[in-house]
């Protein structure tokens, strides 16, 4: 993955560079894709779907970290066309998004019911408490937009007494689904999905 440069401090952490690895398999963006983000902060994930995507539309309500999202853009080399929001979701999101990321709980019901209005293809919601965690599955299911929860956890190692030890950063529960009429119809397989979410783990 081609290094993410972030000189400009939201005063919040960018997401890690592993979920954000992660995250990019997931969205499987490509040149005709339109990408919308909802709280692009650092604009760690914004720089990365902006590398892959044709159009990324980042909405953030706070001024401060879009303008921190602003500078960290332009230290870095994009491919696609970006368009930056100072909005709140989903107010401010697109009709046309084939792939929606949340990067945060806030308004998530309301953003999640305009993605199925709208028939967004790819959904990702990143959540780091498990409480928010289990409600959040629940919505995904009750829209029947859920596809899988992937719950991982990253740690680093240092140098310990001549060893090695790791520093665990805390879980993160991904969020995986699809509004597209073209995977409702197909179905899938709810009995195989329900049985591998392991919301509740």
């Amino acid at each position: 993955m081609t290094r993410v440069s972030l000189p400009h401090d939201a005063k919040a952490g960018p997401t890690k560079p592993e979920v954000r690895a992660v995250l990019a398999s997931k969205l499987a963006l490509t040149g005709a894709d339109h990408f919308a983000e909802v709280g692009s902060c650092t604009g760690a994930v914004t720089i990365t779907a902006a590398r892959r995507a044709g159009r990324v539309t980042a909405l953030e309500r706070k001024a401060s970290r879009l303008d921190v999202t602003r500078k960290n853009l332009a230290a870095n080399d994009i491919n696609a066309d970006v368009e930056l929001r100072e909005a709140e979701a989903p107010e401010g999101l697109p009709d046309d998004a084939d792939a929606l990321f949340l990067g945060g709980s806030r308004n998530y019901e309301a953003i999640l019911d305009h993605a199925v209005e709208t028939g967004v293809d790819r959904i990702v919601m990143n959540v780091s408490r498990l409480e928010v965690a289990g409600a959040a599955t629940e919505a995904f299911r009750d829209r029947d937009i859920l596809e899988e929860v992937v719950q991982f956890q990253v740690s680093h190692g240092y140098e310990l007494a001549g060893a090695t030890s790791f520093n665990s950063e805390n879980p993160v529960y991904m969020l995986v689904g699809s509004a597209s009429e073209d995977v409702a119809a197909d179905g899938g397989s709810p009995t195989e999905t329900e049985s591998t979410n392991g919301g509740d783990r």
